[in-house]
């Protein structure tokens, strides 16, 4: 079972206590972007095997959002961050990397 820690009421939750929110950090379309622009925020999505970063929501705890790096195709978690982050902190990255050497996501290394 998946076990998330949450970063704002410090509880280790199991995935029956959250509640799964997408990918994270997304750029929202801005005003006056193109429609294919607008079509890519809303549907284009990474779904990779292996390191994601994601949206979780602490629903039956604190009810705040928060962001987790995982891996999808074995549930190990590299740590938890708060939601209001715009890129996963350097230990996180740092953890990710030590396991996965060469590992790469989008902008983050």
């Amino acid at each position: 079972m998946l076990t998330l820690h949450c970063p704002y009421c410090g509880v280790d939750a199991d995935e029956t206590d959250l509640h799964a929110g997408g990918e994270a950090h997304l750029k929202r379309a801005s005003t006056g972007s193109s429609d294919d622009a607008f079509e890519d925020y809303l549907f284009m999505r990474e779904n990779p095997k292996g390191v994601h970063f994601e949206r979780w929501r602490h629903a039956y705890g604190c009810g705040k959002w928060f962001l987790a790096a995982r891996c999808t195709a074995t549930l190990q978690v590299f740590g938890t961050y708060r939601a209001q982050t715009h890129e996963p902190p350097q230990d996180i990255k740092d953890a990710i990397s030590a396991q996965r050497p060469g590992w790469s996501w989008g902008n983050f290394r």
